[in-house]
């Protein structure tokens, strides 16, 4: 006869209902910071869309998909690899300002050049917030790198737009890089730019100043593999790191319910998950961000784990050349 302690079926919140022993969840794996310095990846979250010029609860996107990564198995079957063992931490959310947006885009880019300076072997993987965040962001990381950076930038967008109409938003994080210094216009690729999404003022900036620009037309005629083969190329020659900022509104909007700034005409998530994970596994890919995903505006968490899928994606191309020198 079983005794009372026995009986008692008491868990601790929070934890799964179900535990398969063998399934390994990737949400087990992640654990936090502990303060010394670590090689590997490290997760970053950046609660912010105040900035946003469109109604936007991106601030909830770090929670939401970490609570995502909690039902996420770490074996990828297509490419029989486990991220078990991944060297993995989760740095926390970079506390934001309550009112000033600018204090927020200065936290960033501090918070950002410390991690990166007390671990200089992490691989930053930026959870957003809206696209405001990779202008300080890269900022950040290129202060406490001290090289060149160039930027494969994923979106339906330049973000090119002025900041004196409204200063800096999440249509302006390129611009500011440009307007800065910090990043040279023709070190900047863009692919997935979509009609209607952009004003001819913004694509003649794009074009005079040297920004690559691949449109949706160029991915469906050319294919998203061959540019992005190509744009790594250049930038490879170019610079000595590579960053990619992902903007889920890059997706068409079947796929991606939950971003502020849906629209039909994009990308697929099959070309964008083999995109990540190509370059996830060239040597000069060292950052990552993902953002515009709006877990009010979504559906079951549909976007979310696009986000999620990601960054996955981002990891098994890493993992394949660090374990088999595959790229």
């Amino acid at each position: 006869m079983k005794s009372e302690s026995e009986l008692l079926y008491l868990r601790p919140a929070g934890q799964a209902v179900f535990k398969d022993t063998g399934i390994t969840k990737f949400g087990e794996r992640l654990k936090a910071w502990n303060g010394e310095p670590f090689q590997g990846y490290g997760l970053i979250g950046v609660p912010l869309s105040k900035p946003s010029i469109s109604h936007s609860g991106a601030a909830f996107a770090p929670e939401v998909m970490r609570a995502v990564f909690k039902n996420t198995a770490t074996f990828a079957v297509e490419d029989g690899i486990d991220l078990a063992e991944t060297p993995i931490v989760d740095f926390g959310d970079i506390l934001m300002h309550v009112t000033d947006v600018r204090e927020c885009h200065t936290r960033i880019t501090s918070t950002i050049k410390q991690v990166v300076c007390a671990n200089p072997d992490v691989i930053p993987i930026i959870l957003g917030g809206d696209h405001s965040i990779t202008c300080p962001a890269l900022s950040g990381f290129k202060a406490a790198k001290g090289q060149t950076v160039g930027v494969i930038q994923f979106d339906a967008h330049h973000d090119l737009r002025n900041r004196e109409d409204g200063g800096p938003s999440n249509g302006t994080p390129f611009r500011g890089l440009i307007e800065s210094g910090t990043l040279a216009p023709e070190h900047l690729i863009q692919i997935g730019i979509r009609n209607f999404a952009n004003s001819r003022v913004y694509y003649d900036y794009a074009v005079q100043h040297g920004v690559n620009v691949y449109t949706m037309k160029d991915v469906r005629e050319k294919g998203v593999m061959a540019i992005v083969k190509e744009a790594y190329e250049k930038l490879a020659k170019a610079v000595d790191i590579v960053y990619l900022s992902v903007d889920i509104d890059v997706l068409d909007q079947a796929y991606a319910p939950g971003c502020p700034a849906i629209s039909p005409g994009g990308m697929t998530t099959d070309d964008l998950f083999a995109a990540v994970k190509w370059l996830g596994g060239q040597e000069k890919t060292q950052a990552i961000d993902i953002v515009e995903i709006d877990p009010k505006q979504d559906f079951r968490d549909m976007t979310s784990r696009v986000g999620v899928y990601t960054f996955l994606a981002f990891l098994i191309g890493k993992e394949k050349r660090r374990r088999f020198n595959v790229k």
